[in-house]
């Protein structure tokens, strides 16, 4: 769903406030269907002009919004004004949408938009570590992950490799990899 908040930023106008609402309503209407056929929005759309007193204002916004939108190739339903005030539509997408198109997902957090922390990392490690352990006989193991993440095992989690390497029974050695980013890490048998 798509929601969008018209208003008038600073501009109040200088004599009328309905008149300056109206004519800011009717400019958006038609930057709105604009953007609407730019961006290639789909689905449920839900628009919020600011409220006019004058119902022939209103109808004539909604108009000039159809009108505009008569433009679009796309198959749209409008179902009229709600009873807050709210223009209600449908549009059907024709293509990928603008950022579908002009951006990719980023390689690091994979289009989530965070990253786990140091922290966070170690303790996958330390899991891995113990997986590892049960699945093969190895005489030492050697961690390879980010500086971030082996300067924080050897600094504030040592205790806890110190006492994992007591409960395994086997030395864990670490390397920084400088092409891995925070969450990338590697458990070789050595």
């Amino acid at each position: 769903m798509t929601t969008i908040d018209v208003n008038t930023g600073a501009f109040v106008g200088h004599r009328n406030l309905e008149e300056t609402i109206f004519k800011t309503n009717l400019e958006a209407a038609v930057a709105i269907a604009r953007q609407l056929r730019l961006r290639n929005l789909g689905g449920i759309i839900i628009i919020d002009f600011i409220d006019m007193e004058d119902s022939e204002h209103q109808r004539q916004v909604q108009r000039a919004f159809e009108k505009a939108m008569e433009q679009d190739h796309a198959k749209t339903n409008f179902t009229g004004v709600s009873e807050l005030g709210l223009v209600e539509m449908t549009r059907k997408r024709t293509r990928e949408s603008l950022e579908n198109v002009l951006c990719e997902s980023c390689p690091t957090c994979q289009g989530r938009g965070t990253l786990k922390t140091a922290e966070t990392v170690c303790y996958e490690i330390f899991r891995e570590i113990l997986r590892a352990v049960r699945a093969y006989d190895g005489d030492s193991y050697m961690v390879l992950a980010s500086e971030a993440v082996i300067d924080r095992l050897l600094d504030e989690e040592s205790s806890n490799v110190a006492d994992l390497e007591e409960f395994i029974q086997k030395p864990i050695r670490f390397q920084v990899e400088p092409i891995y980013t925070q969450e990338q890490f590697d458990v070789v048998l050595v």
